[in-house]
Parts: C-alpha cells; sequence; structure tokens
C-alpha cells in the first residue's frame, strides 16, 4: 500500500507530522501554520527549517481557498479551544456559518467542500472541550459531532494523558479519530458493538488499552439541527453528557468512563534532565529564591481589586523543586523566561535549582533534541512552542494503529 497523504492544520513546529512519518506509513502533502497574533512567523520559520518550505502556507487558514489545498487521505491537526456556536444557517447554500476567527470552522469548510474527502481524520484539543461552555456544558463538543457526522464521518474520541501510557509528560488532551463513510473502517465499526469498539477493538481501545468494563455505556442521539444544539444543548445542566471516552456515529453517541491499562516502565523528569553543561541563565539567583518560593506556595491571604474592593484569596502549594521521581507537570506557553513564576518547572541539581532548557521540555513533549533551535529564535520562543504543542509520541502510537486498521481491513 502506498503511503497515505496527509494535510497537516494549524502545524505549530510539526508534532503530528513527526509522529506520523516515523514510520514511513504517511507523507505530509500540505501543512498551513499562520500565528495571527505576531508579525513574525517562528512557528513557521521552524517548521520550514526542519521540512522544507514546499506545500507549506503560511497564511490564515481562513483566506486559503480550498481547491488549492491538495487531496489527501488524512486531515490532522491541533486547533483551538474557542466558542464553536452557531451564528446562523444559509437555507440556499452549502453548510453553516459560524464565527469569524473561529478555527473549527475552517476544518468543517475543507471537509465540506472537498469533492475527494479525507477518509480519516486526527485531530487534537485542550480536555475541557467535551465540556463547554459553562452555561451549556458539551455543547461545542456536541457542535462539532454532529456536523462532522452530517458530513459523513463516524468518530471516536478519548481523553489521554501521556504519562498514564509510559510518557514523560502529565498531558492531558482530547483525540478523535475520524472515518468517512466511504473507508473500510466505517463498514467495520457500523457493524461493532459500541462497548467493544470502545473497550477492545477501536483506534484508541489498541493504541491506548483501557481497564474493561469502568464504566455504564451511556448512549443519547444529538439533535439533528445544529442551530437547536447551538441555542439549546444541555442548558442548565450542571455536568457534560460526555465521557471521557465514547463514539458518535449517524449522530448517535455511545459514551463511557475509562481508565487507562498500562504495564510498562514509566518516564520520570530525571530521565530527560540534560547531564552536561546548561545555560547559567536557567539558574535562579539567591535573591530571586523569595520570590519563587512565596509563587509557588500556599496562600491564606486578603487581596484587594482596582476598584478596591478586598476579597479572601487562598491556594494550595506546589511541589517545588518538580520531583524528578514522577513525569513532569504539563508544560505550558509562559514556561520561558527568569522571572518568578509558580507554573514553570524547577528542577534541583548539584549546581542549585533551575528552570528547564529549551532541550529538556522538548523532551518532555517527545521532540528530537533542538528541534526548535534556529537562528533568530529565544529561548523563550522555543518553551512557548512547547507549551503549545502535542506529545509526540501519541501520534506515533494513533498513526501506527491506524495504517495497520486499514491494511487489516482492506484485505
Amino acid at each position: 500500500m502506498e503511503r497515505l497523504k496527509v494535510c497537516e492544520l494549524f502545524a505549530g513546529v510539526g508534532g503530528f507530522r513527526l509522529g506520523l512519518e516515523k514510520y514511513g506509513n504517511f507523507e505530509v502533502v500540505w501543512s498551513n501554520q499562520w500565528e495571527p497574533s505576531t508579525k513574525t512567523q517562528h512557528a513557521s520559520m521552524v517548521y520550514e527549517a526542519r521540512f522544507g518550505s514546499n506545500n507549506h502556507s503560511n497564511i490564515n487558514i481562513e483566506d486559503v481557498p480550498t481547491d488549492t489545498i491538495p487531496d489527501h487521505d488524512v486531515l490532522v491537526g491541533g486547533f483551538p479551544c474557542q466558542d464553536y456556536s452557531v451564528a446562523t444557517s444559509l437555507k440556499n447554500s452549502k453548510g453553516l456559518l459560524g464565527k469569524k476567527g473561529v478555527l473549527w470552522w475552517s476544518i468543517h469548510r475543507i471537509l465540506s467542500e472537498k469533492k475527494q474527502k479525507p477518509k480519516y481524520l486526527i485531530l487534537e484539543n485542550v480536555d475541557r472541550l467535551l465540556k463547554s461552555p459553562v452555561k451549556q456544558r458539551g455543547r461545542d463538543f456536541a457542535i462539532m459531532l454532529r456536523s462532522l457526522s452530517d458530513l459523513g464521518y463516524a468518530v471516536e474520541w478519548r481523553v489521554i494523558n501521556a504519562a498514564d501510557y509510559g510518557m514523560p509528560q502529565r498531558r492531558r488532551r482530547v483525540f478523535l479519530l475520524g472515518y468517512h463513510r466511504l473507508s473500510e473502517i466505517h463498514e467495520k465499526l457500523k457493524g461493532a458493538s459500541p462497548q467493544e469498539w470502545l473497550f477492545d477493538d477501536g483506534g484508541f481501545a489498541k493504541a491506548f488499552p483501557v481497564i474493561p468494563n469502568v464504566g455504564q455505556l451511556e448512549s443519547f442521539p444529538l439533535p439533528r439541527d445544529v442551530l437547536q444544539i447551538s441555542d439549546g444543548f444541555n442548558k442548565s445542566q450542571a455536568l457534560s453528557p460526555f465521557l471521557n471516552s465514547g463514539l458518535c456515529i449517524a449522530g448517535d453517541i455511545f459514551t463511557s468512563a475509562t481508565s487507562p491499562m498500562y504495564d510498562g516502565r514509566p518516564v520520570f523528569l530525571e530521565a530527560i534532565l540534560e547531564n552536561g553543561t546548561v545555560n547559567p541563565e536557567l539558574f535562579i539567583d539567591e535573591k530571586d529564591l523569595g520570590k519563587w518560593e512565596y509563587l509557588k506556595g500556599s496562600k491564606k491571604e486578603v487581596r484587594k481589586t482596582r476598584a478596591g474592593f478586598t476579597y479572601n484569596y487562598s491556594e494550595g502549594a506546589m511541589v517545588f523543586p518538580d520531583s524528578l521521581d514522577q513525569p513532569s507537570r504539563t508544560i505550558i506557553t509562559g514556561e520561558g523566561g527568569k522571572s518568578p513564576s509558580r507554573f514553570k518547572h524547577v528542577v534541583s541539581t548539584p549546581k542549585g535549582l533551575r528552570r528547564l532548557s529549551p532541550l529538556e521540555l522538548e523532551r518532555l513533549n517527545m521532540f528530537p533534541d533542538n528541534h526548535t533551535k534556529l537562528d533568530g529564535i529565544s529561548d523563550t520562543k522555543r518553551a512557548f512552542f512547547m507549551g503549545n504543542a502535542l506529545v509526540v509520541g501519541i501520534v506515533e502510537k494513533l498513526g501506527k494503529v491506524l495504517f495497520k486498521k486499514i491494511i487489516d481491513f482492506e484485505k
């Protein structure tokens, strides 16, 4: 079988590409990366430096005509978590109009306008997608699933914490696998038991095994009208109906709570640290130690707003310095820079307390060493990239299982 052609949206510095192309079964034929809030396109610069500029787009995806995007077998992307509510529908035209600047609707537009639709989708987002917005828990996810179903896709999802499967970072994200109705996997899925697919036979079950029968399978139909979902889904309910694993087939939802099953060796923070010399600027100055200890510590204090109102503020203590005998905490975009912070990682070394280096942050996301090192790219920007990135090892596993399923089912 020839390699599967991939379209990589919201590419960042290429995490999806690294994971999928590792085994030679996938080939990225077109990619797009655009950062709207900055004049210099740093992430795109890194992407082109590592993978070349051929078939790479560095303009706003909303401005890219669908017919300029090559046909592909797999569409992938870690799109931003935004408000996906529907602005209006058009009676006499295709599809829906979401709010401008909400990038989910760019994926929807490409899938709806492509005459030869990609057979497979791999999408990634923060896990709060399953329960947003606050006043309509799960509405945004319901809009996505309904619109993908209308476009001919069955979708399975799973919230995955990378550390639960032997990876070095506690990073929890929701992943989606989509199968178009013209694919062999979709045919198999239609005839399968939803429970067996979620626990044993599906893409996530094969790549990331779970303890069987942890939760009872719950099911419900989605409203057929996306506008109805946007306006009224799950109003006034405290909890989202979407659990951490699930399946959407023809608008019918099957969802269950699952727990990870992994008997391999864990990877701890200590294992990814540089053994040689690191930049001296990473070490915490003695005069700043008190600020770090305050920010990391527990607090119960009275604070005042700018308007002059006082309120009681409290928060628990962070582990300081970070435990070396555990997978790391989640990397955030503000990881770089010298300034004291509650959320930046700090490790204890024989030479003193220090922050993590850009290379160490890359290792926590399972990127190649110095993948983001490039003239003109600061260490702070490199840390920002990793705060936005996904864990490459998860994509590797998903790609491997997806390719095997395609091969097996086509036989």
